[in-house]
């Protein structure tokens, strides 16, 4: 109602004629009963130099987009970061018709029908609005129909949508995953037609920046990464977007350790167990987008290395050195789509090929045969992600299915009980191990030596005998310097 915005009341009191419409997002979220997270008002009938110094007296004016009609607004006594949208009446006309993002001419016009207005928007469910006055809902386009039926469905013809921005393409992906809507039919072969412009150039430059790409695309992932892969690939945004990821399709593997099927069938696989009982039993943290990425992309190199005994010769199907080579490819594809850039979403290419190339770590060598040094170095770095290490070698077990139906999930278990073990014999608790025994400067001053590489094998060697539970005490450590 008019009476949570104090501001806005004043503001008809001011200009009787006025009207104030609560529109796009914030409509929907309150038709579905889910928390409104940004609010775009919308006001008729006042001028943009009469709405704009009337807003200079009533608040705090953050942003003046005064070109497009748009004003960041703060009233007086809410929080701080609390801010309307508050825009005029527009139409928006795309100015080179290439689906280029934000390439529109914007005339705004205070006396604009609100109909008008929504004629313009993306979707239907985003195209209503509500008169704050008279608590009137305007709907020319049935978006509340639409939420009803749980679709997804374009303002007037899909085509003409898609090809004023292709990033809508993305945003119906987007919405589909985040609502578990549908997406109407026509919209969606309309989607699958225009998917192949997303890559387009416009005076050298793309159409649809990466950044936009990587936005949509993390937004989807986080909220169901199964979902969204599947849906990207299906519409075809996923070739478009990272097309090494669709090598993984078909690429076999034995049968005796993977019977959930290919590589690509162990990815997917892998994102679900993320919501699996066995894995919050586990783990307490709601998994992040790079432990996401990571599960995604982890075998990303087998199709790359993959040695059979038909074609090559070996012994059984083989993917030799493929997480070092998947690193590689990791690295590569999510530095050139700009995975990093989406603000408070971008995810470190460097930190996921991390992962990607130690996920084998187990396979490699044995819990129960690592020095503890290692398992430190791995499982304890500041430096690098190794909690997510740990998370991505058990997800990596647990979708790996023997052909008896259990998951090879025994290596994992014998990591944790090793880690528990350090842990107990340095008294460590938490995420964190017991800080070494002595410095490098007990080190030169016990031995009466000057600083060289010897000082840092010393402290690897106690640091070792400190983590085998051979050293308990730093009195213990100096008497060991001596012997």
């Amino acid at each position: 109602k008019i009476t949570a915005f104090p501001t806005l009341s004043s503001l008809l009191k001011e200009f009787p004629k006025a009207e104030i419409f609560l529109v796009g997002g914030a409509i929907r979220d309150i038709l579905l009963n889910k928390k409104i997270t940004d609010i775009d008002l919308l006001v008729r009938n006042v001028s943009g130099d009469d709405l704009e110094e009337f807003l200079a007296r009533s608040g705090r004016v953050i942003f003046a987009g005064r070109k497009f009609g748009v004003w960041k607004f703060n009233e007086i006594g809410k929080p701080r970061n609390e801010i309307y949208d508050i825009a005029l009446p527009r139409t928006e006309f795309s100015l080179h018709k290439q689906g280029i993002y934000q390439d529109f001419e914007i005339k705004t016009n205070p006396r604009l029908a609100i109909e008008d207005d929504l004629k313009r928007r993306d979707f239907t469910i985003n195209a209503m609005a509500y008169n704050l006055a008279t608590e009137e809902l305007i709907d020319p386009h049935q978006g509340q129909l639409d939420l009803k039926t749980r679709l997804i469905k374009c303002v007037g013809k899909p085509e003409q949508r898609f090809e004023e921005d292709y990033s809508r393409i993305l945003r119906a992906l987007r919405f589909s995953i985040q609502l578990g809507f549908d997406i109407e039919e026509i919209t969606l072969q309309t989607l699958k037609q225009e998917i192949v412009n997303i890559n387009n150039k416009f005076d050298g430059k793309r159409v649809v920046p990466f950044e936009v790409i990587s936005e949509e695309f993390l937004k989807s992932l986080e909220t169901n990464a199964p979902d969204t892969v599947r849906l990207w690939d299906s519409s075809g945004a996923l070739i478009e977007y990272i097309p090494e990821l669709l090598k993984m399709k078909g690429c076999a593997q034995p049968e005796n350790w993977h019977a959930e099927g290919d590589v690509w069938e162990h990815a997917l696989l892998g994102l679900e167990k993320l919501s699996s009982k066995e894995f919050k039993k586990e783990f307490e943290e709601t998994p992040n987008l790079e432990l996401i990425i990571s599960i995604l992309f982890h075998d990303i190199g087998k199709p790359y290395t993959i040695k059979t005994p038909k074609k090559d010769n070996a012994d059984r199907i083989r993917f030799d050195e493929h997480e070092n080579i998947g690193a590689k490819i990791t690295k590569q594809a999510l530095e050139r789509v700009k995975i990093s850039a989406p603000p408070e979403l971008g995810v470190d290419p460097d930190c996921i090929a991390w992962l990607v190339g130690r996920h084998m770590l187990l396979v490699h060598g044995k819990p129960n045969e690592l020095n503890p040094k290692t398992i430190e170095k791995y499982f304890f770095s500041e430096r690098h992600p190794s909690e997510n290490l740990f998370k991505l070698i058990f997800i990596d077990g647990l979708s790996s299915i023997r052909e008896n139906g259990s998951p090879l999930i025994e290596l994992f278990y014998e990591l944790k009980n090793r880690i528990a073990d350090i842990k107990k014999q340095t008294k460590s608790h938490g995420k964190k191990l017991a800080k070494p025994l002595i410095t490098g400067h007990d080190v030169m001053e016990t031995l009466s030596l000057k600083p060289s590489e010897r000082i840092g094998h010393i402290l690897d060697e106690v640091r070792q005998k400190q983590l085998s539970g051979e050293l308990k005490s730093k009195q213990e450590a100096l008497e060991y310097l001596k012997v």
